[in-house]
C-alpha cells in the first residue's frame, strides 16, 4: 500500500465546510497553524456536480465551479496534499446525462440498458402487475436486502408514454409541473363555448391534488372527469425525477463510464477513491443484492484493474457486524478497510473506564495485517450497528442512549432500530463537551494502526448543532455534524487550546519516524484503565501511556543507538 494510506493524517471535509469554498481550505491547510499537521484531503463529494445527499447523488463528475476551481488542486498539489476522492459505483443522479437521455429518447436512448430496466431484470421470475410491472416469485426475492419499504423501482416514462420501471436502491421523487392556461383551455374546449373561468377552476382543482401529492391518475376531476384521459397525458408529459437510479454493471457503456471517472479522478489529484455503495452493484435474483458473492468481488477486482492504471488505492466503504468479518474478507482481498469500530469503542472506553475491548480489536488489526483508514467522528454519524460481536446488545443500546442524553439523534431503517443504526452527533459532544477526553480520544487514534482520518468540525471541537437538524426537518439528522464554518469561526477556533493540541498531535503523527512503513507495533494493558502503544522504526520509537481514569496522555518520542540504548528526544 502507497504511503498516501499508511501515514499522515487526512483532513476530511466538504469543499464547502471551511470558510465556503475549496479555495479557503487550500488558505487554510497554508497557515503556519496547520504546517505538517495533514498529508491528505479527503473531499465529500458535493466537490462534484450533484443534486441530493449532500453531494451523493452525482449528476456527473466535474468540478462543481460554485466550490471548486482546477486552480484549487493545482493549489493543493503545491502544498504536497493528496486527495481521497468519492466515487459511487451503484448510481447516478436522475440528472445524469445518461438519465436524461433516456428520458428523452426512450427506447431509442444509447443508455437503454445503463439503467437497470426491473422487467428485464426479472423476466421469467415473477407475475407481471396491473401497473406494468413485475412482482417477483417469493423465492426469488426472499433474501434481498432493501433500504427502504416496497420494491425498489421507479416508473420512468418514454416519449411515447410507455412506462417501464428501473431499479432505484435510494431516493425518488416524482414531480408534475402545472400546466398553463393555454393547454388546459384546449383541452376542455376552445372556441366551443370555454369560459376562461373553466381552465381557472381545473387548474385550481390539479394544483391542489398535486399539492396533496396525488398521481396524476388519482386525482378527481369532477365535472371535467370527461377529458380525464387528456388532462393526464398533459401532466405525465410534464413528469420530472428526482432521485438515484442503480446502474447495470453488466452494460459495456457502464464500465465505459467507470474507467473515464476513475481517469477523471486521478487527474484531480487522488490517490484514495473511496467505493460508496459498491456492495448494492452486483444484483442477481435470489441473493441479497448486498455484498453478492463472488459477483462483489468480481467487481471489485474489475475496478481494481482500472484503477491500478491510474495509480490508485481503492477503498471500499461498507458497514457491517464486527462478527460477519466482512471486514477481514476485503482486508484479504487486498483493500484497506474502514476502522468503523474505533468511534464506538472509544466512547465505551470512556462509559466503562476500561481499554479492554479497545485492545481485542487493536491486536486484531496487528495480528491479522489489517490497513485501516480510521476515524473519530465523519459526515455520516457514529456508526454502532458495527459493534455487534465486539460488545453485546446491551452495551450499545446504553452507549446509544449515553450520546442521545448528550443530545445526538439515532438513524434507523425502516423504523427498526435492532436492524440498523448509528448515532448523529458531533463527537466533542458525544464525549460530553470535555476538550480532556477529545485529546485523549485523538491521542489514541494517531496510535491506532492504519491512516488517521479527521472529521472538520472534530478538529475544531464542534458542538451539535440542532438549530440545522430543525431547519432540514425531516430526514435532516445528519446537519448536526455539517455545520459550515466561517472564515471568523475557523479564525477563533485556531486560537482554542484543544485546537492547538490536537494540530500538535497531528503534526507528531505526521513527521515522527517512529510511524514509517514498516513499523513495529505493540499494545499492553497493565490494567484495564491503562493502555500503552509503542510504535518502533528506523531507529525510532513512539509510546504512549493512555490513562482512562484520569482521562490523561503521555507521549514520549524515542532515538534508539545502535546499541539499543533509548534516548527520549520529545515528550507531549
Amino acid at each position: 500500500m502507497s504511503g498516501e494510506t499508511t501515514r499522515g493524517p487526512m483532513l476530511n471535509a466538504y469543499p464547502d465546510s471551511l470558510g465556503g469554498t475549496l479555495a479557503d481550505i487550500a488558505d487554510f491547510l497554508e497557515r503556519p497553524e496547520l504546517r505538517g499537521a495533514f498529508d491528505s484531503l479527503y473531499i465529500l463529494p458535493s466537490l462534484y456536480r450533484t443534486d441530493l445527499d449532500r453531494g451523493f447523488s452525482v449528476i456527473d463528475y466535474s468540478l462543481n465551479r460554485e466550490t471548486a476551481m482546477p486552480e484549487d488542486l493545482d493549489r493543493l498539489r503545491s502544498l504536497g496534499i493528496s486527495l481521497k476522492l468519492d466515487f459511487i459505483l451503484n448510481h447516478a443522479s436522475v440528472q445524469s446525462p445518461q438519465f436524461q437521455d433516456l428520458v428523452a429518447h426512450g427506447e431509442e436512448s444509447a443508455y437503454r440498458d445503463f439503467f437497470i430496466d426491473w422487467n428485464r431484470f426479472w423476466a421469467g421470475r415473477g407475475m407481471m402487475t396491473g401497473e406494468g410491472y413485475i412482482q417477483p416469485d417469493p423465492e426469488a426475492i426472499r433474501n434481498m436486502f432493501f433500504r427502504k419499504p416496497g420494491l425498489p423501482l421507479l416508473m420512468v416514462r418514454f416519449p411515447d408514454g410507455k412506462e417501464v420501471p428501473y431499479w432505484n436502491t435510494f431516493y425518488q421523487e416524482i414531480s408534475y409541473a402545472l400546466p398553463s392556461i393555454a393547454d388546459l383551455r384546449r383541452i376542455v374546449g376552445a372556441g366551443q363555448g370555454c369560459a376562461d373561468g373553466d381552465a381557472e377552476e381545473l387548474l385550481r382543482i390539479i394544483e391542489t391534488g398535486l399539492k396533496g401529492k396525488a398521481n396524476p391518475a388519482d386525482i378527481e376531476y369532477g365535472r371535467y372527469s370527461v377529458h380525464r384521459r387528456e388532462i393526464i397525458d398533459l401532466l405525465e408529459r410534464g413528469r420530472t425525477y428526482l432521485g438515484q437510479m442503480d446502474l447495470n454493471i453488466k452494460s459495456p457503456l457502464v464500465w465505459e463510464f467507470y474507467e473515464q471517472t476513475l481517469k477523471t479522478l486521478a487527474g484531480y489529484g487522488a490517490r484514495i477513491v473511496r467505493l460508496d455503495a459498491f456492495a448494492y452493484a452486483p444484483k442477481e435474483p435470489g441473493k441479497s443484492n448486498f455484498l453478492n458473492d463472488p459477483e462483489t468481488w468480481d467487481l471489485l477486482q474489475r475496478v481494481s484493474a482500472i484503477a491500478e492504471r491510474f495509480g490508485l488505492t481503492l477503498l471500499p466503504e461498507i458497514h457491517s457486524r464486527y462478527d460477519e468479518k466482512i471486514h477481514e474478507k476485503i482486508s484479504e482481498k487486498g483493500y484497506p478497510v474502514y476502522d468503523f469500530f474505533l468511534p464506538g469503542l472509544i466512547l465505551d472506553a470512556f462509559e466503562h473506564r476500561s481499554f479492554e475491548t479497545l485492545r481485542i480489536w487493536m491486536n486484531d488489526i496487528i495480528e491479522k495485517g489489517l490497513r485501516p483508514v480510521n476515524m473519530l467522528g465523519c459526515h455520516d454519524g457514529i456508526p454502532l450497528l458495527d459493534l455487534k460481536g465486539l460488545l453485546d446488545d446491551g452495551r450499545i443500546e446504553r452507549l446509544i442512549a449515553a450520546v442521545v442524553s448528550r443530545g445526538g439523534y439515532v438513524k434507523d431503517l425502516h423504523g427498526r432500530k435492532n436492524l440498523y443504526y448509528q448515532v448523529n452527533a458531533t463527537y466533542y459532544s458525544a464525549l460530553g463537551e470535555s476538550d480532556e477526553k477529545l485529546l485523549l480520544a485523538r491521542a489514541l487514534q494517531i496510535f491506532m494502526p492504519g491512516k488517521p482520518q479527521v472529521w472538520y468540525l472534530d478538529l475544531f471541537a464542534g458542538r451539535n448543532d440542532r438549530a440545522a437538524v430543525e431547519r432540514a426537518g425531516p430526514g435532516g439528522h445528519k446537519e448536526i455534524n455539517r455545520t459550515n464554518l466561517s472564515l471568523s469561526d475557523m479564525e477563533a477556533g485556531l486560537a482554542r487550546d484543544v485546537v492547538r493540541a490536537q494540530l500538535e498531535l497531528l503534526r507528531f503523527r505526521n513527521s515522527c519516524p517512529a510511524f514509517g512503513p514498516g513499523a513495529a507495533v505493540r499494545v499492553e494493558l497493565p490494567s484495564p484503565a491503562i493502555l500503552k502503544i509503542r510504535w518502533e522504526c528506523a531507529g525510532s520509537a513512539a509510546e504512549l501511556t493512555a490513562d482512562i481514569e484520569r482521562v490523561s496522555y503521555r507521549i514520549v518520542s524515542l532515538a534508539i543507538g545502535e546499541d539499543g540504548v533509548e534516548r527520549a528526544v520529545a515528550e507531549l
